[in-house]
This record gives C-alpha cells, structure tokens and sequence, in this order.
C-alpha cells in the first residue's frame, strides 16, 4: 500500500474512498479540460500577440516618423485644428506627444456612438495621412477578442466562465500530478520517452506553468464582466467614478468609458456651428470685429495652446506614450496623462489653461492600496511590469498553455473508446468529501460566481442523466464500475 493511501487511510478515508474521489478529481480535470479547449486556445492566441503591442503598434506606424518635410512643421494647434476639420462631427480625446516634430500628429477622436479615430495629420503640410478605426488596429482587434471574442457582453461572460474553469483545470491537474508511487523524478520534473512521453510532457508542462497561469486567471478577473462588477460594487464606486478607474469589466462597461469621453471633450466644430449665437443678428454693431475674433479662439478646429503644453509635458518626462487633452466644459484644465501600460509609472499633470502652471500632480502612489494591488497585476499580466522578460514570460506561459492544449486532444483521442465521450468513468461507491473539503468548494463557488452556478448545473444534469437517461449517462461514463480491489 503506498504512502498516499496510509495518510488518507489516517484521515478516516479507506481504499474504496481514495479510489473514488481520485477518480472523481479525475472526471473534473476531464470537464473542466473538455470545457477550456477552445477557450483557452483562442485566449493564449489573442493574448500572445497583444503581449507585444508597442512593437505592433510600432511597426505599422514606421512611415510615419522621421518624416522628410518640405517645409518647417507646423505647431501642434495647426495640426489638431486640421484633424478635427477632416472630422467635424467628432470630438477631440487627445493628442499624442512626440519628440520628434517630423512625426505625423496623432489626433484621436470620438465621434456621438463611441467609435474612436486616430488620425495622422503630416506636420509640415496638414495633409491627413492616414485615418485608423481604432477598434479595428491589429493591437485593438487582439485585446478585444481576447476579452470577449468580438461577442459582446455575452462573449465576455463566456470567457469569464472558461478562465473560472481553468482555474479548476489547473488545481486538478496538480493534484494528479502529484508523485505517489514514482521510482525517481522522470514522469514527473521531466517527461519520460516511450508511451508515457505524451502524458509525461502534458503533466511536467502543467507543473511549470502552474503558478504563472494561476497568476494570468485571477490578476484578469478585474476585466471580467460578472466578477469585475460585483468588484467594483463592493468597493462602492458610483456611475461617476467609474469611468476614472483604469480598466474596463467587458464591451459595454469600455462603450461606456469612450462615451464618458465623448461627453467631457470640447464641442466638434459641427455642434458649434451649428450651435445659437446670441450675437447673432448683431454684426453691425461697433463690436462685431471682435466678437468675431471671439467665436473664432473658441472654434474646436483652434483650439490654442498644444505647444505650450507640450513643452511642460517633455520636460516632465513622463512614461510614453502621454496624451495632451484640452480643457472642456467638464474638465477646466489641460490634461497631461501617461497611457503607459506599466501602471505603477502612469501619471497626470493638470494644468491650469491661462497661467499654463501645473496645479494638481496624480500619480500611483496616491491611489487606493486595492487599486495598486490590481494595477500592478494588470501590468504584469499585460507583459509590461518588467519590460522584455514580462513578455517572454507572458509568451512561455501562453505556449505552454497551447502544449496543454494539443497534448490533452491527442491523449484524448488516443484513449477514447468507441461510442463514448471518454471521460474517467464513475464508481459504485461515491466519495465521501471531508468538510473541510466541501466548505472549501462552496467558498470557491461564491468567490467565482460563474464557476459556482456553473457548477451546481453539471452537478445537476449528471443526476438528471443517471436517473433518467440511461444511454447518456453510459455515454459520459456516469455508468458506475466497480472500484480496482
């Protein structure tokens, strides 16, 4: 007898018992398995690629630097106002600081539904070089998909539920890694040749990537749509300030942001025009000239004071790329703020639009210590905590969790038999779960509100096939068999 069965024999569990709830450990990693496959595949996909978004967003915008101009460049507000006039209808969020004055301006807009534009204006002749949809960038497209497959809410969810289950793949899966008769460490720090290679290479992979894939599934459950909301209500965040926090909980809760900066951004130059002037029918009077020269300097196609801003902001240093946002009627001050995607470096300047001082200074340190805690494992998931070695790491555990996926469809295959799912059949004699045990499943349940209902459904519907659906239930392999002597 080994080890293993001595200590849960001490435990008050019997050979029958330890036989019946590995196995059921065993059906659980196969449902789970089953369930996370494609999931999984189009995570790890998707989230190696967005993994490297600077260098992405690098490479497609290389004819757009270091320009050769044929005239001097034209200042920052020339720029902007001829973007906002290729898009009247649209209203300013930013525009990116460059260092170099021969790179093309990149003014983003948004336009009254949400849909945001990046727009590159050539600085010597305003000429729009090119106008970019940006859910459609290729940086965009790969984050999207990864957090909701392009599905919407409903896709969110899906994915949500699938990195629940994940989270019970990889427990599982340890636990039957774990050595309890092993002669040596081959099988299980290194795979061994033969016919045990496949399942060998599938279990050591498992046991390296455990803890970085851990990591992955639980620092995103802040994006996630049923767990990131019940999060942000029960850290009592308002509608207002919702749009203040850093990250999104799926499509709609980001719909929701854009529109928040739709709202609080200057007018577009349509909605100005077409706005009533209450000089208006007073031309002939002594001070039309300057009521003129008034409607002109607020004119969301001039807004003035790009360059002064943009100087204060190069010599703040702060970490790229940094965004230059105008006042509004929401916002009295110009906005200086860092997009880095290393969290713990973001900072806003806010300066006040007359004097061009800087009045308020935000930076990580000032935030809640909970939201530290998600931005630095936001950071760190995204690959940009610690620079080049995040992302390879980030690409290892992506990788290893492809390897996963490929070696568990081949064993699968392999050990399937004819006329069955495959999954590790049933025993006579059920498990008896210590206390301990099922209250530790009940807290995982309601800490992972999708895992918990989930759960409780395939628990369910198991009943309902052995009860009722005989030819199901021997399909899934509910039909119980007599535990090994």
């Amino acid at each position: 007898m080994s080890t293993t069965i001595r200590s849960w024999e001490k435990m008050g569990m019997n050979r029958l018992d330890y036989a019946a709830f590995y196995r059921t450990i065993w059906r659980w990693h196969f449902y789970a398995g089953l369930f996370c496959l494609p999931f999984v595949t189009i995570l790890a996909l998707s989230g190696s690629v967005y993994l490297f978004k600077p260098q992405i967003d690098a490479f497609f915008d290389r004819p757009y630097i270091h320009m050769p101009l044929s005239a001097p460049a034209r200042g920052l507000d020339d720029q902007v106002a001829a973007a906002l006039a290729a898009f009247p209808r649209s209203r300013i969020k930013g525009l990116e600081l460059r260092d170099d004055p021969t790179d093309a301006a990149r003014v983003r807009v948004v336009d009254a539904q949400g849909q945001e534009q990046r727009v590159l204006v050539r600085p010597d002749t305003l000429e729009i070089l090119k106008v970019d949809a940006e859910k459609w960038r290729l940086s965009t497209l790969m984050r999207d998909i990864h957090g909701s497959m392009l599905l919407g809410d409903a896709g969110a969810i899906a994915l949500e539920l699938a990195g629940a289950w994940a989270i019970v793949m990889i427990l599982t899966g340890l636990y039957l890694w774990w050595p309890r008769n092993s002669i040596g460490i081959g099988g299980v720090l290194y795979p061994r040749k033969g016919r045990a290679f496949l399942r060998d290479l599938h279990a050591v992979t498992g046991l390296y990537v455990s803890f970085f894939a851990l990591f992955l599934l639980v620092s995103g459950l802040p994006w996630t749509k049923v767990w990131g909301e019940a999060f942000r209500w029960s850290k009592g965040i308002t509608a207002q300030q919702q749009v203040k926090m850093d990250w999104t909980t799926g499509p709609s809760s980001a719909k929701a942001q854009r529109m928040a900066a739709y709202q609080a951004a200057p007018q577009a130059l349509a909605e100005a025009s077409s706005a009533p002037d209450a000089h208006e029918g007073h031309e002939g009077h002594e001070g039309h000239a300057d009521h003129a020269a008034m409607k002109q300097e607020r004119s969301p196609s001039r807004i003035v004071g790009f360059d002064r801003v943009a100087a204060i902001a190069r010599d703040a240093r702060l970490a790229e790329p940094v965004m230059l946002a105008p006042p509004s009627p929401k916002n009295p001050n110009w906005l200086v703020r860092s997009e880095s995607q290393n969290r713990p470096l973001q900072e806003t300047l806010h300066i006040e639009p007359k004097s061009f001082d800087v009045v308020k200074r935000e930076d990580f340190s000032g935030k809640p210590l909970i939201d530290k805690v998600v931005g630095v494992g936001i950071a760190a998931h995204e690959g940009h905590l610690f620079g080049v070695a995040n992302q390879l790491l980030g690409l290892f555990t992506a990788l290893s969790f492809l390897t996963l996926v490929v070696t568990s469809v081949l064993m699968w295959l392999r050990r399937r038999p004819i006329g069955a799912l495959g999954a590790p059949p049933a025993l006579v004699t059920p498990p008896r779960l210590a206390p301990a045990l099922v209250l530790l499943i009940l807290a995982i349940g309601v800490f992972l509100p999708t895992l918990g209902v989930s759960l409780f459904l395939v628990l369910g519907f198991e009943a309902t096939a052995r009860r009722f659906l005989p030819g199901v239930s021997r399909w899934l392999g509910l039909t119980p068999r007599a535990a090994p002597v």
